[in-house]
């Protein structure tokens, strides 16, 4: 019989760590003095209780290891119920949003993905903006360690390839978990104080730089502004696009470089890609922006860099209304939102190493074309890369492609336009954050959409998060029979 006891146990501990955290913006409406502490008061008490009581009641089930269909659900179980309780501070504080919009706004803080529901955003209390960024800022290094212990652990869509550079978790998932995530801390704050800083320093006060720090290096995009990243035109713009890159790339290569291992940065191709094709993008963005708009070259050069590592990495930031860049910038908006940045990292989207092991299998089957006797295996990183992985990505990529239509005509039937439907679906299931349009494009929001449509893009976010198979794979009968 399937014990769910030991994945209850650690979700009821992870609740109880979201109620602590609730103190931190609790303090700072305290600070502010408006009244509104007691919002975060109330939603602690609550969370911690709740978590609390999940984890005593189940603590006798803890095992030394769990098995493959617990850490399939415990890998879902913990980004749908942590929304769930991150969004009473919504519900009960100046939001006063209904359940929806409040699971909404905090499913697509923890998924980092991003898109909001609220306006009004200059007015809202500081505990509010605040616990908007940390719900990120947890997503995002949350997903890291999903990414590097649990993915490859489960074989989900080609990310068994780095399962040797995940510190060898095949059989010891929870205890290298911990390990992982100790070494993987102090990187991930270091960045963020770093990029505080920077902030402050561009001109930002400490509160304004401390939200952005956080839903930079998660690469959520949460902003204090309704405006978004516009409020900070400028020299913050340079900031942002720097250190959103950096959250970008694979965190366990930092873990090597701090170990002296520098050359593993160098060396991986995963990176070079990235930053090659960001480069390649960012010089035709400013050449037809130079060549339709008349703009100062260095104006076009920062909008164009800032907001196409935004997308491409899944930020969501906005510091203009790209939409007016013509129709070829923003069909090239769409696609590049589908890239992604590397494994490991808190970006989203399908990731540059499956483009590269999909462009190999296609490399390697033209060749077999022109030479049906020969012998060419694909190759990343210069190794042979196994049928297993080839499988798994080819199969992730089918997945991705089918689930995105599925939604997007979900999405047509709620009564939403093409490009509504099409960019919804797809700015949810890639974690970018904004859509196309002028509902849900980058001078938009989510507002607007009924109930259902918030629903379904919910577990677009969900799905899209985790990779799509370890959701997936809980709706077949055999896992449960397993």
């Amino acid at each position: 019989m399937f014990d769910v006891r030991p994945v209850a146990y650690v979700i009821g501990l992870l609740v109880t760590c979201l109620g602590l955290t609730m103190l931190v913006p609790m303090l700072v409406d305290i600070a502010e003095g408006r009244g509104e502490w007691p919002v975060f008061a109330e939603s602690a008490i609550m969370t911690i209780a709740a978590g609390g009581l999940i984890a005593l009641a189940t603590q006798n089930a803890v095992k030394e290891r769990m098995s493959l269909q617990q850490i399939f659900l415990l890998t879902t179980g913990v980004w749908l119920v942590l929304p769930i309780f991150g969004a009473i501070p919504f519900i009960l504080g100046a939001t006063e949003a209904r359940f929806i919009d409040a699971f909404f706004e905090a499913m697509s803080g923890m998924t980092t993905t991003g898109s909001t529901v609220f306006t009004g955003l200059d007015e809202l209390p500081k505990g509010l903006l605040l616990w908007r960024g940390l719900l990120q800022w947890l997503g995002g290094i949350g997903i890291i360690v999903v990414a590097m212990v649990f993915l490859p652990e489960l074989r989900v869509g080609g990310m068994q390839i780095f399962r040797s550079e995940a510190f060898d978790t095949m059989g010891k998932v929870l205890p290298r978990a911990a390990e992982i995530s100790s070494s993987i801390s102090s990187i991930y704050i270091t960045i963020t104080l770093t990029c505080t800083l920077a902030y402050i320093a561009t001109g930002m006060n400490v509160f304004d730089a401390t939200v952005h720090a956080l839903t930079t290096v998660s690469t959520g995009g949460f902003s204090n502004y309704d405006a978004s990243f516009g409020t900070f035109a400028g020299p913050a713009e340079y900031v942002a696009s720097f250190f959103m890159i950096l959250a970008a790339l694979p965190f366990v290569r930092y873990v090597q470089l701090v170990n002296g291992q520098e050359r593993a940065i160098l060396r991986d191709s995963q990176i070079h890609v990235f930053l090659i094709i960001i480069g390649v993008l960012v010089a035709v963005t400013v050449s037809v922006l130079l060549t339709l708009y008349p703009r100062h070259p260095e104006a076009a050069l920062r909008e164009a860099l800032f907001n196409i590592v935004s997308i491409m990495t899944g930020t969501g930031y906005a510091s203009v209304d790209y939409m007016t860049w013509g129709p070829f910038l923003i069909a090239m908006f769409f696609f590049i939102g589908l890239i992604g940045g590397c494994a490991g990292s808190t970006a989203c989207s399908i990731k540059v190493f499956r483009w590269q092991l999909m462009m190999a299998s296609v490399r390697s089957q033209l060749r077999r074309i022109r030479t049906p006797h020969g012998l060419f295996a694909p190759r990343f990183e210069g190794r042979p890369v196994g049928e297993d992985v080839l499988s798994s990505v080819v199969t992730f990529f089918l997945f991705f492609i089918v689930t995105l239509g599925l939604f997007a005509v979900a999405l047509g039937m709620t009564g939403l336009d093409f490009i509504t439907s099409l960019s919804g679906a797809a700015s949810a299931l890639a974690n970018i954050g904004p859509g196309l349009g002028p509902i849900i494009g980058p001078a938009g929001n989510f507002a607007p959409l009924n109930d259902a449509a918030k629903w379904l893009l919910c577990l677009a976010m969900l799905m899209g998060r985790l990779e799509l198979m370890a959701v997936l794979v809980l709706f077949t009968p055999r896992f449960w029979r397993g």
